[in-house]
């Protein structure tokens, strides 16, 4: 292959996983991180059966299995620790062909940067411009020792919620939108064998997944106004959760108060008509930023990067096509998660009217566990392309 370059705009999970995946198909790759140091900011997450598979095609699944945990199945309770739905282990792998993997966000953001050359990984490097032309593309970044240029023959735009890229090259997108809840999360050591589990309350939610090495990982989210914050994040989250079902208030009682996070949440309400401008991707949150509801936000990132890197495994030549292909595979699947967790959201953490609360209580109580499992199924049955 001759020497084909693609810049990567964004070091987050997605970015490092769309070089990674370009990479392996031979390209030369520069990642362009404006934070000064390479890191992940959060907790932890949850790879669903095709986050699995994805991160197997990029050559990380056995890392990762070791760094995580295999989800022991849980299911959804009420805040006094009644099941209203429970997971079968067997059932599951039946249908989806894997458990699902809870994992740091820190033990997968160093996983996919270790698999990288280190020269390819540049810090306080904050992109200023982006232009496409159709035989190449130039990135223009403001560095520690000044301005400089870039020319590649493909830009991936994988710099998150806030985009700078899509702002750039969609201008007249109206871009993220709060989704109506805020969210506190946390990964704190806790002994002990814990399901991967929710919980709702009117309104509220609480969530539970072991990550692997003794640790946990908990998140709880509240229909609230945007912009909210507290001196005490955590004394928040106690006074919201705190008189919920064990072992809530023993998780809460191990976190250190400087380990919560709080964000509000956002999603894409206008979905995108492209992910591609000349030779110019966006990828993850750059391209369909989605609530959490459905645990697909980093597995479509993930997604994202392994189909771009298979498209474009012929190199630069090929670049208008691939991206082409690209949008046509990742768009329609990518936005269809998005809405079904949007949805997946309004009734399930967010609603609170209290006849619509009970009703569905009961429905799910009355769903066999292999029903609600092929709703499951719907999101998590993906294979990567051949190759």
């Amino acid at each position: 292959m001759v020497d084909s370059h693609a810049v990567v705009v964004g070091a987050g999970i997605g970015g490092l996983s769309a070089a990674l995946a370009l990479h392996r198909h031979g390209w030369r790759v520069t990642v362009l991180e404006r934070a000064p140091e390479m890191r992940e900011v959060g907790a932890g997450l949850s790879l669903m059966a095709n986050a699995v598979r994805a991160v197997d095609a990029l050559g990380l699944g056995p890392a990762l299995r070791r760094g995580g945990h295999g989800e022991a199945p849980g299911g959804i309770r009420n805040r006094h620790g009644r099941w209203l739905s429970r997971v079968d282990a067997s059932e599951m792998i039946r249908q989806l062909g894997t458990r699902a993997l809870g994992v740091h966000r820190a033990t997968l953001h160093r996983t996919l940067r270790e698999a990288l050359p280190a020269s390819s990984l540049h810090t306080s490097a904050a992109v200023e411009h982006v232009e496409s032309a159709p035989d190449r593309a130039e990135v223009r970044y403001q560095g520690p020792d000044g301005t400089h240029t870039l020319t590649a023959d493909l830009v991936v735009g994988a710099d998150g919620l806030r985009s700078r890229v899509r702002a750039q090259l969609w201008p007249h997108h109206p871009g993220p939108v709060y989704a109506g809840s805020t969210t506190w999360r946390a990964a704190i050591a806790f002994p002990g064998p814990i399901p991967a589990a929710i919980t709702w309350g009117p309104g509220a939610e609480f969530g539970m997944v072991p990550i692997g090495d003794g640790q946990l990982y908990w998140y709880g989210a509240l229909n609230a106004p945007p912009g909210g914050h507290a001196p005490d994040e955590l004394a928040a989250v106690r006074e919201r959760f705190g008189d919920w079902h064990d072992p809530i208030p023993a998780l809460l009682a191990a976190t250190p108060p400087d380990v919560v996070l709080r964000n509000d949440i956002h999603y894409l309400a206008e979905p995108l008509p492209s992910y591609v401008r000349g030779r110019v991707a966006l990828l993850g949150d750059a391209a369909h930023p989605m609530t959490p509801n459905l645990g697909q936000g980093a597995g479509q990132a993930i997604e994202d990067a392994v189909v771009l890197g298979a498209v474009c495994a012929g190199g630069a030549e090929g670049v208008p096509a691939a991206l082409a292909a690209y949008d046509e595979q990742r768009r329609p699947r990518s936005q269809s998660v998005a809405r079904a967790s949007y949805v997946a959201g309004r009734f399930g953490q967010q609603l609170h009217n209290p006849i619509a609360f009970a009703m569905r209580n009961i429905a799910l109580r009355l769903t066999p566990g292999r029903v609600a499992l092929r709703s499951m199924a719907r999101y998590a049955d993906w294979r990567p392309p051949a190759g």
